[in-house]
């Protein structure tokens, strides 16, 4: 998968104004730039070092640390499966097993299209609808192989 994202450096300004350059806002102003690309470039690295006064070691260690944060490209939607207890024992595996399949990916890679990143994440909170999973910030539960497959190929029908 390769590097698709021109960088609006405007922007990237912008966003690190809106929190006046303080190191302090690392982890925002990464958010904010994700939240435009799905992912932050490398290329923006080197800024944020600069703008900021922080270490190249410390931009890194915010980006592994959380998981909203990527440094690779992911997918338009973040499809995340829940593989908490209770959505475990109700066929978790099985939701992902399917998805995988559907996709041609497996856990933690991203659709060569760009469209799909799917995720395994430790719990979502609606255990009683178990099992489920997110796009982005859509819940879908009560699934099983062919409804959570269903779901998937909902959002693949509404690109444009």
């Amino acid at each position: 998968m390769e590097n698709i994202a021109t960088i609006d450096w405007d922007e990237i300004d912008r966003i690190i104004e809106k929190y006046d350059a303080s190191r302090e806002a690392l982890l925002m102003i990464m958010q904010d730039i994700s939240d435009m690309y799905n992912y932050v470039p490398p290329e923006v690295i080197p800024v944020l070092v600069e703008k900021l006064g922080v270490r190249k070691s410390l931009v890194y260690s915010v980006a592994t640390f959380y998981k909203t944060i990527s440094l690779e490209p992911r997918g338009k939607y973040i499809v995340n499966v829940c593989t908490g207890t209770a959505c475990h024992v109700r066929g978790a595996d099985k939701i992902m097993d399917a998805l995988q399949d559907h996709l041609h990916i497996k856990e933690g890679e991203t659709t060569d299209d760009l469209l799909f990143t799917l995720e395994a994440v430790r719990c979502i909170g609606c255990c009683a609808s178990g099992p489920v999973i997110t796009v982005n910030q859509e819940t879908h539960g009560g699934l099983d192989r062919a409804t959570a497959v269903k779901t998937i190929k909902g959002y693949n029908e509404n690109v444009s």
